[in-house]
Order: structure tokens, then sequence, then C-alpha cells
């Protein structure tokens, strides 16, 4: 199986060191970023059997996670897209306006890839944000809104653009830190890149393995 792996940022590509069969791309930060180095490598550096979308996380409110922690999305949800109304907020297939061949906000996950991951690794909803949440009302509107234990900014972005390619995606996340009030927010950026650059290869082999 050959791999592609997107990060936003060179201490997350640096992390994965070298990995059989895989080539890592720094993408930049954001979901325009992720979505166009995801295309482009497709496209230029391909074909791929997986693509994954690797990196780090906040935890969201009301989760059992600890910093360190590995989290695979069960599915990739963008928390944005939709419409702001005085009542609720209403996602795009509601608008009437799908983002993709699936429903609402929430782009899946192979089911197939999710039955193949090794124990115990975590899985969750994974909220994909434009605006992280440096507030407690935000960081609970966020967890309300998508359902999801953690948020990061690229995720749904990476596996969108895989699956518009025709190519299976996923996002596999380490926790670095909390969300909510920035002043009470707790960080430990370099135990969630040692535990990402252990997660990861060790979930490729396990997905690869006859």
């Amino acid at each position: 199986m050959r791999c592609l792996i997107v990060t936003a940022v060179d201490a997350e590509s640096e992390a994965l060191g070298s990995i059989p069969d895989a080539v890592i791309v720094t993408g930049g930060v954001g979901r325009t970023n992720a979505a166009a180095a995801t295309t482009e490598a497709i496209l230029t550096r391909g074909p791929f059997d997986l693509v994954i979308s690797a990196g780090i996380a906040g935890m969201l409110p009301g989760v059992e996670l600890t910093i360190g922690d590995v989290l695979v999305a069960e599915a990739c949800v963008y928390a944005e897209e939709g419409l702001l109304t005085p009542d609720a907020f209403i996602d795009m297939t509601a608008m009437g306006f799908p983002l993709g061949d699936f429903e609402g906000n929430t782009v899946p996950v192979d089911p197939a890839l999710l039955e193949r991951l090794p124990e115990p690794v975590l899985v969750g909803r994974i909220a994909t944000v434009a605006t992280c949440s440096g507030s407690d009302l935000q960081a609970e509107l966020i967890a309300r809104r998508t359902s999801a234990v953690a948020e990061a900014m690229e995720g749904a972005a990476v596996v969108h653009a895989a699956r518009r390619l025709g190519v299976r995606g996923m996002e596999i996340r380490a926790i670095s830190n909390h969300t909510g009030d920035r002043a009470r927010q707790e960080w430990d950026i370099p135990t969630a890149l040692h535990a990402l650059g252990e997660a990861v290869p060790a979930i490729i082999r396990h997905l690869t393995a006859d």
C-alpha cells in the first residue's frame, strides 16, 4: 500500500521520520492549503492507495482524552460551512447545497480502514475548523455542532480532496492541548509530536499487513 501523508507544518512531518512506501508532504495550515496540497500530490506524485491527514489537535470539552493520546477520525466534520441563524446552525445539506457525495458536513472515513485499526487505537469524530476554539463558549459550540471530540484545521479537507480523486483517506491526530479559555489551556506539543511519530507508522504497518 502506497501512502500519502499530509501534515500542516514541518514539525509534524519531521516527527513522522521516514516511513516506507509513504510520501510525506507539508501542505500548510488550514483547509485551502490542505486540499490544494493533497490534490497536487495525488496528481503529480501518485498513484496512492491511502491518504492520511496527520498532525496535532486540541481536545474539545467533556471528553475522556489526555494530552499525548492518539485519535483516528471515524468521520471528519467541517465545522463552519453552513448558515448561522438566530435559532440554530444549518449545515450544507439542509441548505440544499451539499458539499460532496456525503451527508451534511461530515466527510466519511472508509469503514474497512476503521475495522482494520489495531487495538487499542482511539476512534472519534474530529472537527475541521477555520477558527480554533480559544474560549469556553466556542469550544462548547463546536463540540455540540459537530459531536466531535477534538478539533484541527485540515482533516476534512484532506480526506475530501482524496475522496474526489478516488483515493481512500483518513485522519490521525495526537492531542496536544485543551480547547476553551486560552488563558487556561494546557499545551504539550513535544509529547503530542512524539506520540504522532510513534502511532502513524504503526497504524500504517497494521493497515498494510497481510
